[in-house]
């Protein structure tokens, strides 16, 4: 699975970050100032850094260049993001060696497309990207499909996006507030009791026993977890 590291000094931007790239199948390390984000680097390469320009200690731009100019991180892509979107300010971003550039604000649709094309690019094939494999149950990240014993279901678009929460943080409780704060496409108050509709129906396509559920478990007094490890279905 893809590692991420994302670099903002924005917390609200860094968990939308998260979220949005780990339903969509990356691993996310984070980090606030410039000289976190190159410790994190330095000591564990990620795959591609998502780099603010405008940081509180070192600008995006000088961290760029200390990634550039180190045997580890050299290689790794960049993707600068930045409320600037001057022809100036790109054209000092891809001198430094960034790979591409997104200004703020930006959809997290474009931003994951560009994550996926550099990517691509840095790999230099065309290697299918990793899915999300649970004994007979298979998620298609990339293309928010879900499959059991090999046919595709028909998922609603929210149950879907609660499937992949749940999956993408395996044996994790998560209360119905915490699943409607991060795994919920809606702006406008809804009942926390909707996720047990949700769970319910979801139960219906992937377990072999809705009545008795292995692979989406009810936590008592607590939540919900998804277990990665329930028996293969018979």
């Amino acid at each position: 699975m893809p590692r991420v590291l994302a670099v903002d000094d924005e917390e609200d931007l860094l968990d939308l970050l998260e979220y949005n790239l780990q339903v969509s199948g990356f691993q996310v390390d984070r980090a606030t100032t410039g000289w976190a984000a190159l410790q994190l680097a330095e000591k564990s390469p990620p795959d591609l850094v998502l780099l603010d320009v405008m940081l509180p200690d070192l600008q995006g731009f000088e961290v760029l260049r200390l990634l550039r100019s180190r045997p580890k991180t050299r290689s790794v892509p960049v993707i600068l993001l930045t409320a600037r979107g001057e022809e100036a300010d790109r054209l000092v971003g891809f001198e430094l060696g960034a790979d591409d550039y997104v200004a703020k604000p930006f959809s997290a649709r474009e931003l994951l497309a560009r994550v996926r094309a550099v990517l691509k690019r840095a790999r230099g094939d065309d290697a299918e990207r990793p899915r999300l494999r649970f004994g007979d149950l298979e998620l298609d990240l990339d293309a928010h499909r879900v499959y059991r014993g090999g046919a595709e279901l028909a998922l609603a678009p929210q149950e879907y996006h609660l499937l992949a929460f749940l999956a993408v943080h395996p044996n994790r409780v998560y209360t119905r507030e915490q699943l409607l704060a991060n795994a919920w496409n809606s702006d406008v108050f809804v009942d926390p009791r909707t996720v047990d509709v949700h769970i319910r129906r979801l139960r219906a396509r992937i377990e072999a026993d809705p009545a008795r559920p292995q692979r989406i478990e009810t936590v008592r007094g607590s939540g919900y977890r998804f277990n990665p490890s329930a028996p293969k279905d018979a």
